[in-house]
């Protein structure tokens, strides 16, 4: 096992493009860390730096100590499973998992002790005969995974391994992913676009855009603490409701600890009540229901906000239009149409600058 240390590194593409613009993070060892973004963002290119199949520009890349910037791919002591499990259709699961053991020259016992025991917590024993035209896709992955176990690496790193597989599918082998390597307890870097894999996989979450990290830290943290409005809007499903500060009244009611410098004002969907009280210190949004989705425990409510002739909020306090969602139990869903209040108290609000860049805490 080992910690795999990323010091400013960044890379720069042939006419001036640059991919990685200056990362720094730390994944100690046997954790499990989550590198998440938005398609182009930079996280798989900076996965394929780790295992060096990509070259870096700048900065360092350690690995249990080591820097590995001018060492090959397979002297990096590090494995890695694939988003298409590049398997050789020609054999056996047994010598696909096999295969890169005998190009190291490791004697047939050994080779066969591990293959064995790959294939029994993978539960792939009864596969091992059998061609991957013969797996299901879920299968498949699990023999991509025994390949990477049977190196006994000392870092595992996955690009997207679960985004061919069907809804259900991912889930199921999420939760494989996580117990295998909690089990093994080898570290691992795991690159999704999917928020929810991100937050139910990592020990430590990198929040990655535009070739930059917006936000590292524990999920929970970072969905509970947004640093930007970007990691607010990407983090949580439906995303965080972002309203910009409609007046210097509002200003100054939720940021009088730093007046001026906020400018926008989030929300989680599931920290809004629908009710006709009043919340002291809190906000306030007159509603109307546009589009209602159940999804079974739950009902993500999407509604308008009210505004005067103007376009600005009607009293102090209040916001300007725009959408808002809002969560309530599945039973308890107001109609299309109706006009509802939405409430949400003090502590449960999020406050940023203007421009999204710096979350303010009051």
């Amino acid at each position: 096992m080992a910690n795999v240390t990323l010091r400013n590194v960044r890379k720069t593409y042939a006419g001036g493009f640059e991919a990685i613009k200056g990362i720094d993070f730390e994944v100690g060892d046997g954790q499990f860390c989550v590198l998440v973004g938005p398609s182009g963002c930079g996280k798989s290119t900076l996965l394929r730096m780790v295992a060096g199949l990509e070259t870096i520009t700048g900065g360092e890349i350690d690995i249990g100590g080591r820097i590995v910037n001018e060492i090959e791919p397979a002297d990096r002591d590090i494995a890695m499973v694939f988003q298409n499990y590049a398997l050789y259709p020609h054999m056996s699961v047994y010598n696909n998992m096999a295969y890169g053991l005998r190009n190291r020259g490791m004697p047939k016992p050994e080779i066969d002790t591990r293959v064995q025991e790959a294939a029994r917590i993978l539960e792939l024993g009864a596969m091992l005969e059998r061609k991957p035209r013969q797996l299901s896709g879920g299968q498949r992955q699990r023999v991509a995974m025994g390949r990477a176990i049977v190196r006994q690496p000392k870092v595992f790193l996955f690009d997207e391994p679960l985004s061919n597989l069907d809804a259900k599918l991912r889930i199921a082998m999420r939760v494989e992913i996580r117990k295998l390597q909690r089990r093994l307890n080898t570290t691992s870097i795991y690159v999704t676009h999917d928020q929810l894999e991100a937050m139910t996989l990592a020990d430590i979450l990198v929040v990655m855009n535009g070739g930059r990290v917006e936000q590292i830290g524990n999920p929970l943290d970072i969905y509970q603490k947004p640093a930007t409005t970007f990691v607010a809007s990407f983090i949580g499903a439906p995303p965080m409701n972002l309203m910009p500060l409609a007046s210097d009244t509002l200003r100054d009611q939720f940021a009088a600890t730093t007046p001026g410098s906020a400018g926008i004002l989030g929300v989680r969907p599931e920290d809004f009540v629908i009710s006709n009280g009043t919340v002291a210190g809190g906000i306030a949004l007159d509603l109307t229901v546009e589009t209602i989705e159940h999804v079974g425990a739950e009902t993500f409510v999407y509604g308008a906000r009210q505004k005067d002739g103007t376009g600005i909020a009607a009293n102090p306090g209040e916001l300007a239009a725009g959408e808002i969602i809002v969560r309530v139990p599945g039973t308890a869903a107001p109609a299309i149409g109706e006009r509802v209040r939405a409430m949400a108290p003090r502590d449960k609000l999020h406050l940023f600058s203007a421009d999204g860049r710096t979350r303010i805490d009051t």
